[in-house]
């Protein structure tokens, strides 16, 4: 599975969102908002679920509002920050 795929899972999952597929979620949609309609409680479960899932820490709103852009932002995120990099 991709990590994107992944992410997907992680986030309607883990954060309980009802009536969406992971296939339903397109990687360039906004998860904030008007895209997947996530709200700034979503966020802090989202840094926790990232860090037990990937060792991700997120450490301040920049590098949080950058990364939670979209499936794709928050891909490239997990790829360049996991294991301590």
């Amino acid at each position: 599975m991709s990590l994107e795929n992944e992410l997907k899972v992680l986030i309607i999952e883990g954060l309980k969102v009802e009536d969406v597929q992971p296939a339903e979620l397109k990687d360039d949609e906004p998860l904030f908002g008007e895209g997947l309609g996530l709200d700034s409680l979503d966020a802090v479960e989202l840094v926790l679920l990232l860090k037990k899932q990937y060792q991700v820490d997120i450490k301040n709103i920049e590098e949080a509002r950058a990364a939670f852009s979209s499936i794709n932002t928050l891909a490239e995120y997990v790829r360049t920050h996991r294991d301590g990099s």
